[in-house]
């Protein structure tokens, strides 16, 4: 942590001309950067912008490294920091392109009044940074230039914070002395070395942020309902927050509800469990017809029965006046699994929109011949 001395905000401007002498300064050895001296127009850089800031810093040692914490103003880092995208610079860039609809979110999150983008910025000084360290005071002082350092980590939380209307303070790190090679290696161990946290996780601890819209608390209700009771189709099937082989992940399970979602308007998960129970019963049912009652975990078949759901209601609506319960969504179903073959389940590589499409004609077509025969 920042000393006291550095918890008051202390942005000092003084001219270039003051830099300190002291012998325990450290000065940055960064080579500058040579497809961009043309740059170095007297237009582009103001007597305000050659000025130094100087931001009181801790030194941290991690194994064979050395870097500087400190916090920054989120408008000082828009006007002093760049990136290498290896599109535009084959030679020596790294980074990607910036997503500018992702820094347009981080701009709209921090104007929306949250605020808090807690992850330090990693940067790299560069030679135009003339930066320096004094351990006496323990102040770290940099010219205020556009190109003073290099991001390593962080680009879309930088131009979002210069897209925001509100400034914020922002965690920093900064390496110095970097070859370019040595940045690109920093650049790849942040990005191969750190996991993204599952989308599976995400929404199971949704209700615990206390975002949840009414759409996402009926899913979440509804799932945890499957997960939970004895009854349930699903018993077993159902894995709440991550990804498994074999199971239904919640991702998983409420992309195939949001399809249906228009046949569950303002019912709550305690009408819709004992529905939608009754039809997966009866399609696990079906699919052991052909042995394969455990595939409806399969991501593609359990959507495609899913979208499947409405047409077989509306039969069982018409023959059994509404009372949906597994015998009556067999008596649709089970004729249907009949004429499947093994060869209409899911095979690798197959959607579970073409799955439907085929299934919603077989089943049609069963079903108007029926009518047909019957009539």
């Amino acid at each position: 942590m920042i000393d006291s001395k550095s918890s008051e905000r202390a942005l000092r401007e003084k001219p270039d001309s003051t830099f300190s002498q002291r012998a325990l300064c450290e000065i940055t050895e960064s080579a500058p950067l040579p497809s961009h001296a043309a740059d170095d127009s007297a237009a582009a850089f103001s007597a305000a912008d050659k000025k130094t800031i100087s931001e009181a810093a801790r030194v941290v040692a991690q194994g064979k490294h050395r870097f500087y914490s400190l916090v920054l103003p989120s408008s000082l880092l828009a006007e002093t920091c760049m990136v290498e995208p290896r599109v535009e610079n084959p030679i020596e860039g790294f980074q990607r392109l910036l997503d500018e609809k992702r820094a347009k979110s981080i701009a709209k999150y921090i104007d929306a009044g949250f605020g808090t983008v807690p992850g330090a910025v990693v940067l790299s000084a560069q030679s135009r940074a003339h930066m320096q360290f004094d351990r006496e005071s323990g102040m770290l002082a940099f010219r205020r230039d556009p190109r003073a350092f290099l991001i390593i980590d962080g680009q879309h939380r930088v131009f979002g914070f210069k897209l925001a209307k509100r400034a914020v303070d922002v965690p920093v790190v900064i390496y110095n002395k970097l070859s370019r090679s040595e940045e690109c290696r920093l650049f790849m161990d942040i990005n191969t070395k750190q996991r993204p946290v599952p989308n599976e996780l995400l929404l199971d601890i949704r209700r615990l942020s206390q975002v949840e819209t009414e759409a996402d608390a009926l899913l979440h209700d509804v799932f945890d309902l499957f997960h939970n009771r004895d009854d349930s189709a699903l018993k077993e099937l159902l894995s709440p927050a991550e990804r498994r082989k074999g199971m239904i992940s919640r991702v998983t399970f409420n992309a195939a509800l949001r399809s249906i979602q228009g046949a569950f308007v303002d019912a709550p998960a305690e009408e819709v469990y004992p529905v939608l129970n009754a039809y997966l019963r009866a399609c696990r049912h079906g699919l052991g017809l052909h042995d394969a009652d455990a595939q409806i975990a399969h991501p593609a078949l359990f959507k495609a029965l899913t979208l499947l759901f409405t047409n077989v209601a509306e039969r069982v609506a018409d023959r059994h006046g509404g009372k949906y319960t597994v015998k009556n969504f067999e008596d649709v179903l089970i004729p249907f699994f009949k004429r499947l073959k093994k060869s209409d389940l899911p095979r690798a590589g197959m959607s579970h929109v073409a799955l439907h499409e085929h299934y919603s004609k077989a089943l049609s077509a069963g079903f108007l011949l029926k009518q047909w025969l019957f009539a």
